[in-house]
């Protein structure tokens, strides 16, 4: 079959992208491995629930509360005003998303994607079907890849695709507690402690019935399920059934560049748009994913491949700025436990916790309050000259 886009990848980002394009008419494909589940905290804002209509059934968990915990093991409590982060679990949430795409007339195919060739049968992905060890090729216009951190087509296509800096993510999948004092079902759990991991953070964040326990970290050598068999002592989870184990890098940095000058173009962690500092990235996948279908549905009308370049642009006009704070966040206060210490302390502060939560839920940094922006630079420099005490 010839097909107008094929987006590699049936995460947020991949079907979000295959579903806005089959909307629009494109005549598009969905490849995707069948069977993998990405780590994931699984935290989505209202934005996002309203922006991409997720309805109700996908939300497993309102959380209410976002609890901060330091080194010396100093609580502090944010309490999310007018609203709820939502939680979804990625096994049901993704294959949701694929199913909607598929509903809009996108095709699903499954299997690996193997390469790109462009020759006087015009461009053609090929790929391996799951099962088989022959590749296949299918005709296409242009390609979408949305296939992951070390993304397959980012790396035989994009320029600096290959060199994303990433940290690697490890959660257990747990049957959630009945009757632990320490863990409470509407309220998420953020560790900032360097046994844990020295340049990250760790999680509990509650599922419904399940919960996600894990920690992340871009150093080598640093054992992942360890911590997090610590992280669950610590917490009190040591008992609970584990459900499922699940690793994968992470990217923290958007590509300079995200498509090739002709027929491709990256969305989500292929694009390296996880937020630094949080590691969210639901919801800038689905932004990246449906930013990528714009500019693939402008290249099929004008035929200029420059409009692939509107993705990024798009992309990084709105959240260009949030993410360099963000990365001047995590660059500052996860140094060591007592940065992390006096970072922990800081949360406590009124306008740090609205402000922050402000730009979580509504996905912009707020420039409404800049007395309240003045008190908190000052209360940074405070802290990082140690004039202010750590807790």
């Amino acid at each position: 079959m010839d097909f107008d886009v094929i987006v590699v990848g049936g995460g947020p980002a991949g079907a979000t992208a295959a579903e806005d394009l089959a909307r629009s008419g494109a005549k598009v494909a969905m490849l995707d491995r069948a069977g993998r589940i990405k780590p994931c905290g699984g935290a989505v804002p209202p934005r996002l629930i309203k922006d991409f209509d997720i309805p109700e059934s996908q939300i497993v968990a309102r959380i209410n509360t976002a609890r901060m915990i330091s080194p010396s093991t100093q609580k502090v409590d944010i309490e999310i005003e007018n609203g709820y982060v939502g939680m979804v679990d990625r096994e049901h949430f993704d294959e949701f998303l694929r199913a909607r795409a598929e509903k809009a007339g996108a095709a699903r195919i499954t299997g690996t994607f193997v390469r790109i060739t462009r020759g006087k049968e015009g461009t053609q992905l090929w790929y391996r079907p799951r099962g088989e060890d022959e590749a296949q090729p299918l005709k296409t216009r242009l390609i979408i890849g949305a296939d992951g951190a070390r993304s397959d087509v980012a790396r035989a296509e994009v320029p600096g695709g290959e060199s994303i800096p990433y940290v690697i993510a490890y959660h257990e999948i747990i049957a959630a507690p009945d009757g632990v004092e320490s863990y409470d079902p509407t309220r998420c759990d953020v560790i900032y402690d360097g046994t844990i991991s020295p340049d990250f953070y760790g999680w509990v964040f509650p599922h419904g019935a399940q919960a996600s326990v894990g920690m992340g970290s871009g150093i080598k050598g640093v054992d992942l399920k360890k911590a997090t068999a610590a992280l669950r002592e610590q917490s009190g989870l040591t008992g609970c059934e584990t459900i499922r184990r699940e690793g994968a890098p992470i990217p923290l940095q958007p590509l300079k560049k995200w498509d090739n000058g002709k027929d491709v173009v990256l969305a989500g962690d292929a694009a390296g748009v996880v937020a630094p500092s949080s590691g969210e990235g639901i919801y800038y996948a689905m932004i990246g994913g449906r930013f990528a279908a714009m500019a693939a549905s402008a290249c099929l009308s004008t035929g200029r491949a420059s409009d692939l370049q509107l993705a990024r642009r798009f992309f990084m006009k709105e959240h260009k700025m949030v993410f360099r704070v963000l990365r001047m966040m995590q660059d500052t206060w996860y140094r060591s436990d007592d940065r992390r210490e006096r970072f922990v302390t800081l949360c406590r502060d009124i306008d740090v916790q609205r402000l922050t939560f402000e730009a979580y839920m509504n996905k912009k940094l707020v420039r409404a309050r800049p007395w309240a922006h003045i008190r908190i630079m000052a209360k940074n420099i405070g802290h990082l000259t140690r004039l202010i005490p750590a807790s």
